[in-house]
């Protein structure tokens, strides 16, 4: 059975896996992501691919930034400006196909793929981590827009002005919500996710009122969303979505909007929101099945 080496490139880590053609996840890792220049940059993706080059069919990247299809360049670059206008299989040397897609989008073939949106005609994925991320899926396709850039939630007007900490990007952001928190109540690190949502757990009434404030936010989005796109079911994906409690508070504060606005409630219809089904995984596995769909001319599951 073909085997895939996939890479998702994060502003802090790399990780990388080796799945097979059915979804099977046979090795995984991660490093750190080299920030320092290309070149290093580079290097460190070569030294993975050489030491799995003879047992693999593909490679697929996940990146931050937009994606121009079919020539797989890079736009922008998110925390790695220096990928802009990068065009990785020039770079990297393998004899094996090799596609590129933007993380946000990866995450959404992902659940499209064999997630929540499997069975789903229309939905949309909303990944929160360092901004916003996601895509749209219409008709049962992930909706690529005419420049590669539909579903860039992070760039709706979440305040008063589209100043970029005025945007969904900023008010979205999961790891500004948890630095906010961990500062708020004294945390010595205020990076450290796990201790913000035991102080959640714990009742601490000062990390609630920023996390509901957080979630009221997220829902303000997902009804941007919904009354542009009528979809079925909304993912909630990202690292903090692995915890119970992300969903669930985002699923009360989207009832809360709707109960404080009757024409809202009574016009347009309430979408599921579901926690996503790879949480972490999901950009490996949503690049991945952009191969498959590129390389053997196979259609949307």
């Amino acid at each position: 059975m073909r085997k895939y080496l996939v890479f998702d490139i994060g502003g802090t880590d790399l990780k990388y896996a080796i799945i097979n053609r059915q979804g099977t996840l046979i090795v995984s890792g991660k490093i750190p992501t080299i920030k320092t220049s290309l070149a290093a940059f580079i290097q460190s993706l070569q030294a993975i691919i050489d030491r799995y080059v003879t047992v693999i069919s593909g490679i697929a990247v996940s990146v931050p930034g937009k994606v121009q299809h079919p020539q797989e360049v890079i736009e922008f670059g998110g925390m790695l400006p220096f990928l802009d206008g990068v065009q990785l299989s020039q770079l990297l040397k393998a004899p094996v196909p090799l596609i590129v897609e933007n993380d946000g989008k990866a995450a959404t073939l992902a659940e499209l793929w064999r997630g929540n949106l499997k069975a789903v005609n229309n939905g949309a994925v909303l990944v929160l981590g360092t901004a916003v991320g996601g895509g749209i899926v219409l008709n049962h396709q992930l909706v690529r827009g005419t420049h590669d850039q539909a579903g860039e939630l992070s760039f709706m007007k979440a305040g008063t002005t589209f100043a970029p900490t005025e945007m969904y990007g900023a008010k979205g952001s999961a790891v500004g919500m948890i630095k906010a928190i961990a500062t708020a109540i004294g945390l010595p690190d205020i990076t450290d996710g796990p201790a913000v949502f035991a102080a959640l757990t714990a009742g601490d009434v000062t990390a609630w009122t920023i996390f509901n404030q957080y979630c009221d936010q997220i829902a303000g989005l997902i009804q941007n969303v919904q009354a542009v796109v009528d979809v079925d079911t909304i993912v909630i994906g990202g690292g903090i979505a692995v915890q119970p409690l992300v969903t669930a508070t985002i699923n009360a504060a989207f009832d809360r909007l709707r109960a404080a606005s009757p024409m809202i409630r009574d016009t347009l219809a309430r979408p599921k929101i579901m926690t996503s089904h790879y949480h972490s995984m999901a950009n490996l596995y949503g690049a991945l099945y952009q191969l498959l769909l590129e390389t053997e001319t196979i259609k949307y599951a």
